[in-house]
């Protein structure tokens, strides 16, 4: 067992951890929570890193290696920029309301809008749609698993075939993001705190994992691990992906809410709205994470994404603020 800050899971833990599993056949054993929210930051005690763009409020980010592509998500538009192409105008793609996840594939952006119960696909750098899909309930998050998409509904969660039909999955509170592991995903309950693992070919939820008292965030590894965070406690913690064990637990302080991993450094990055920061750090497989950066960022960085090709991170204020732009290896840690 470590001897530094991370808890990582004790016997004991385990032994809880086995009769959770054992105890819950699909997400709907889990208690009911108040879902977790970002804190209210403070206004900023010292100006932001970087470049700071576009003062604008932005609900959420991405990036595509493949098509080098940053997505910023507004309140009823998409921009798209070239990351290898500083000083190009944007490309707008509006929406039907605003979008609340993004998620980039084989060179498609999958846009959540709830508010409008649809899921837009829209082909990438070019910035054409190319499908809404009209669902059964707020869309939250989506995430392809081979040929199907999977997507996130609250109480629920569909999986649209390669033919278009779609089936529902119940059981849930509030499933909000999708993490693919293999050919499964693993589904972030926000109202249960909980992930599930859902077998998208068999239309299946399988055992549950309470994952902290506020879970909000959740992104795969190269490992095959989820990296979650409860922003409620201020902690990082890391589950095996299938089956669901968890193996660490990190304190970290601050209303950590934002968070996205660079897969050619195995950073994490995680935002921590409460102290208008983003922190990140390594979390190679094998040893408790270890905080390799530290910066200050826009007021309210509820958003983040990373550019594995060049390290560069990504921060959205939500409060308008505006989008940050950090090159760790160009800037003096704080």
């Amino acid at each position: 067992m470590s001897s530094g800050p991370c808890r990582t899971a004790s016997a004991a833990a385990l032994v809880a951890t086995v009769a959770v599993l054992a105890a819950c056949s699909g997400a709907g054993a889990q208690p009911l929570v108040p879902a977790a929210s970002p804190a209210t930051a403070p206004p900023p005690a010292t100006s932001p890193v970087g470049e700071v763009s576009s003062a604008t409020a932005v609900r959420a980010l991405a990036v595509d290696p493949a098509t080098r592509t940053l997505v910023v998500a507004t309140d009823d538009r998409v921009l798209l920029s070239g990351l290898d192409g500083p000083g190009a105008a944007a490309r707008e793609v509006p929406l039907t309301g605003p979008a609340v996840a993004l998620t980039v594939a084989d060179g498609a952006l999958l846009v959540a809008v709830p508010d409008a119960a649809s899921l837009t696909e829209i082909r990438l750098p070019d910035g054409i749609p190319r499908d809404t899909t009209g669902l059964d309930g707020p869309v939250r998050a989506a995430a392809t698993v081979g040929d199907r998409t999977v997507v996130a509904l609250g109480n629920s969660v569909a999986v649209r075939e390669a033919d278009g039909a779609v089936r529902t999955i119940g059981g849930f509170a509030g499933a909000a993001q999708l993490v693919p592991v293999g050919d499964r995903v693993v589904v972030l309950d926000r109202a249960r705190t909980s992930l599930t693992l859902l077998d998208p070919a068999a239309g299946e939820a399988g055992p549950a994992l309470r994952v902290g008292d506020g879970a909000t965030s959740a992104v795969g590894d190269r490992f095959g691990r989820v990296l979650v965070l409860d922003t409620r406690e201020g902690e990082l913690l890391v589950v095996a992906g299938d089956p669901l064990l968890l193996r660490q637990r990190y304190p970290v302080p601050g209303s950590p809410y934002g968070l996205a991993y660079d897969p050619q450094r195995d950073l994490a990055w995680i935002t921590l709205t409460a102290r208008n920061e983003v922190v990140g750090f390594d979390v190679a497989a094998g040893g408790e994470p270890v905080e390799r950066y530290r910066f200050p960022t826009v007021q309210q960085p509820d958003s983040v994404a990373v550019d594995p090709r060049s390290g560069r991170v990504f921060v959205g204020s939500a409060s308008g603020a505006g989008l940050q732009m950090i090159d760790p290896g160009q800037v003096t840690a704080q």
